[in-house]
């Protein structure tokens, strides 16, 4: 059986800023996924505003000299991320920790809410195979896990 590449851009219909989030409720679904264990009193930035860094402007900042700066610095968000449940009780930084099986089970659960029924059975089609190119093939594309044009 042929793979069949489609290289065309894929164009979905536009519907309006915020409102996918605003239907399904994916910030806060999402936010829900972490524990916050830093001092509620220190705290500018809500788990579900890092997530979703709605301030683009930073209008709402809270210190005079941060106005006009978009939300978290990248040393803030990269803490959210990097976060590890065991130690983020006690890690000075990183207080803020990720349930990756919660975040999974989100993802399962938009899934099936995208279906009016839930399908029986779901497919997953994972093809972990790459095949390197040399030259400058029409059609080729850099692939990041495999650091190399397939």
């Amino acid at each position: 059986m042929n793979t069949e590449c489609k290289p065309e851009q894929l164009e979905f219909q536009s519907l309006g800023r915020r409102e996918v989030d605003q239907r399904i409720g994916l910030l806060d679904r999402l936010a829900a996924c972490f524990t916050d264990h830093r001092n509620p009193e220190s705290i500018e930035h809500s788990v579900r505003d890092l997530v979703a860094q709605r301030d683009l402007t930073g209008e709402r900042r809270v210190r005079e000299q941060d106005r006009g700066n978009p939300l978290a610095a990248s040393s803030t968000l990269n803490r959210l991320e990097l976060g590890i449940p065991k130690s983020a009780i006690s890690d000075r930084y990183k207080r803020i920790a990720a349930d990756n099986e919660a975040m999974d089970r989100l993802l399962v659960d938009l899934f099936l809410e995208s279906y009016r029924k839930p399908p029986r059975k779901i497919w997953l089609d994972l093809d972990a195979t790459d095949d390197p190119l040399h030259g400058q093939q029409e059609g080729r594309f850099f692939h990041g896990y495999y650091r190399c044009y397939c």
